[in-house]
């Protein structure tokens, strides 16, 4: 067999076989070449089915998914969904900026979160004491004028739109600065809240838009010329510092006052302007220890302000056993913060006669209230001068 094999190859010429060879190969190439191109076209028709398929499964999925969730949250009970009761019950706990906050979230919560009875607590813990009845006089002054200026402006407008154009107005006015700096509500706008409104009122006041009148113990933050006394002025508060600015009358020292303390006011009299004479209707019952405040001013073109004071004895009282002042014409105001040398230590006023006395080198008096209370007289004590005044 062997040899039949050998005698054939031996049979066919050389360049015969050498052609076969290279025809072998061409064919074997060619197929290899297209063999890897199937494989590469085999292999991106199963990527595709395979994305095809899960995309189509991934869709399928989601939409299940989000039918789900909307069922689920169709299920789920929303703060609105309480009784108004208990809606009211956990307003009445959230802060004022709380409040403010969430005035942002419906319509339905800025109505509830507006109303009166929510902030009525809020103005007075924090501005009741200073919200006397000058500063409340002030305010609806200053309501009004909005109002009157709305009305002006917009004729037209309907008594049913009337409460529409209020929050529009208040929006505009931009009272919450406040809220946005302490409270992180950035680029939220304006919570909208009528004019007329508590909430509206706390924000003027909080963001120092409203200036109320007020008094101002110790004018000039303890000017040696002031001490102990207490002066009219229109203040208004300064949030980033806890603070007040004052502007006072435009005579005397200074005209303005900065970083007034809360300690250092007090609700303005809505009774006595600061030139108004007040009428002295306690000068019969007074007697030595007593506590009272005088009205004060240099000159008669300056506005009074109230001056601590103790009644005292007349010269010629025996003393606390034999004493009789009560029952004498006069009574001796002292000033216990001056020397015994100093023009201002003591007057003398008659009891039914009196009005403004005084001059030109000692000042001019003018009405007195007494103290009733211990607190009156307590503050005035804190703020007592470390040293005697000339």
């Amino acid at each position: 067999m062997l040899l039949s094999l050998s005698s054939l190859s031996l049979s066919f010429p050389h360049h015969f076989l050498f052609s076969m060879e290279n025809k072998y190969l061409n064919i074997l190439s060619f197929c290899f070449s297209n063999a890897i191109c199937g494989l590469l076209i085999v292999s991106w028709l199963a990527r595709n089915i395979i994305y095809t398929n899960g995309l189509t499964t991934t869709l399928a999925w989601r939409r299940k998914t989000r039918k789900k969730k909307n069922q689920d949250d169709e299920n789920k009970m929303s703060l609105l969904d309480l009784p108004d009761l208990a809606i009211d019950c956990i307003l009445e706990k959230l802060s004022p900026s709380e409040l403010c906050a969430m005035t942002f979230v419906c319509s339905e919560l800025r109505d509830k979160c507006v109303s009166d009875h929510l902030w009525k607590k809020h103005m007075e813990n924090k501005w009741g004491r200073l919200m006397g009845d000058a500063a409340v006089k002030e305010w609806k002054t200053h309501v009004a004028t909005l109002m009157a200026c709305l009305r002006n402006s917009n004729p037209s407008i309907s008594r049913s739109n009337t409460q529409q154009w209020r929050s529009r107005l208040a929006a505009n006015l931009q009272p919450f600065s406040w809220l946005k700096t302490n409270h992180g509500c950035h680029n939220r706008g304006s919570s909208s809240s009528p004019i007329d409104s508590l909430m509206y009122w706390y924000s003027n006041l909080e963001s120092g838009k409203f200036w109320f009148p007020a008094q101002v113990y110790n004018r000039e933050n303890g000017h040696v010329g002031f001490m102990m006394s207490c002066y009219d002025a229109k203040v208004r508060y300064d949030y980033k510092t806890n603070t007040f600015q004052a502007r006072y009358s435009a005579h005397g020292r200074r005209a303005a006052e900065e970083n007034v303390t809360w300690q250092r006011l007090r609700p303005a009299l809505v009774e006595t302007e600061s030139r108004d004479l007040r009428v002295s209707d306690c000068l019969q019952g007074l007697k030595p220890g007593d506590h009272f405040e005088i009205q004060w001013r240099r000159t008669k073109e300056f506005p009074y302000g109230w001056w601590f004071g103790v009644v005292g004895h007349l010269q010629n009282c025996g003393g606390e056993e034999t004493c009789r002042c009560i029952s004498d014409e006069n009574v001796v105001m002292e000033f216990r913060q001056f020397r015994a040398e100093s023009p201002w230590k003591t007057t003398v006023l008659n009891r039914k006669e009196h009005r403004e006395t005084g001059n030109e080198v000692s000042g001019f008096y003018g009405g007195v209230k007494k103290l009733g209370t211990e607190e009156e007289v307590s503050t005035w004590k804190r703020l007592w001068p470390s040293q005697v005044l000339d």
